[in-house]
């Protein structure tokens, strides 16, 4: 395994960040972690690339302890927060962050493969926040790391920009190399990962890939069209309206029909599927919730 925790605990004063954590990441692999602020996403990070210790528990990186320089040699990591010197040029922050490394990437395969070519000699302080942002993506992988950790690694960027740093991700994962990374964008997990692994609360709630989470959650969606106001119905687990478009999350598809014939609702364009990503993220994390509250009360 590339990286582990073990039964991982981690508290902050009373605040348990995270649950008995245990997570395998294998080589090879591209693992989307998925979760509410605070649910501990960043936290298993932070320990997994030695930034801090946990309070109980083991974690390794490369086989090693990823608290010592050694066992991070082959390392990548974009935090949450990244700060660029604001004098240095682009070109002169990608070789800066070349030279900690025994083989790094050439200087223009990494500005070319995260788009920075045309800013290579922009000074950091004059770029925009998502400029930025793709300069510190570009960076986690310029020492040619075994592992790279990306820890949201698209806010604030536009759509061509975050498509343009997945084909990076992608091409990075497509010559063996093996990345995990938080994000609340579902769509780019969805996009990117093989494999999810949903945190909540501090704890896994779920570990598979990406149609089973969603199987993991008996919710399908039902669309259809009415000119009316849907009326009060049973087993609704959620309802969106786009003008006469109806968007419903229902556990039981077939008594929802049921339901919307007997109570004479017209309707046309119906439309059954399974449930998206967000979908099953939102019902496996509100069911942590009611479980918790019921086991502390």
């Amino acid at each position: 395994m590339l990286a582990r925790a073990i039964e991982v605990t981690r508290r902050y004063g009373d605040t348990v960040a995270l649950d008995r954590v245990s997570l395998d990441i294998a080589p090879g692999e591209l693992v989307g972690l998925l979760g509410p602020n605070g649910a501990g996403k960043s936290t298993l990070l932070s320990l997994l690339t030695g930034v801090r210790s946990p309070s109980s528990g083991r974690v390794e990186l490369l086989g090693g302890d990823p608290r010592r320089p050694a066992a991070r040699h082959h390392l990548g990591v974009t935090p949450q927060e990244t700060g660029l010197p604001a004098s240095l040029r682009v070109g002169e922050v990608v070789d800066f962050v070349r030279r900690h490394y025994p083989e790094p990437l050439p200087r223009d395969q990494v500005l070319g493969q995260f788009g920075l070519t045309d800013l290579v000699r922009r000074q950091t302080g004059g770029l925009s926040g998502g400029e930025k942002r793709r300069v510190a993506v570009a960076l986690a992988f310029a020492g040619r790391p075994r592992i790279v950790f990306l820890d949201e690694p698209t806010t604030g960027l536009d759509v061509e920009a975050r498509r343009s740093l997945w084909d990076g991700i992608r091409e990075f994962h497509a010559g063996g190399g093996t990345v995990v990374l938080t994000s609340h964008y579902l769509e780019e997990i969805e996009a990117l990962a093989r494999r999810v692994v949903v945190i909540g609360g501090g704890r896994v709630l779920a570990d598979d890939t990406v149609s089973a989470v969603r199987g993991l959650v008996a919710v399908r969606r039902v669309s259809l069209t009415s000119p009316v106001p849907l009326p009060v119905l049973p087993g609704l687990s959620g309802t969106d309206r786009e003008g006469d478009r109806w968007h419903l999350v229902t556990p039981d598809s077939d008594r929802l029909v049921r339901d919307l014939v007997a109570a004479d609702v017209p309707f046309t364009d119906l439309e059954v599927r399974p449930a998206s990503l967000e979908e099953a993220f939102l019902t496996l994390t509100e069911r942590s919730v009611e479980e918790s509250c019921l086991l502390s009360s």
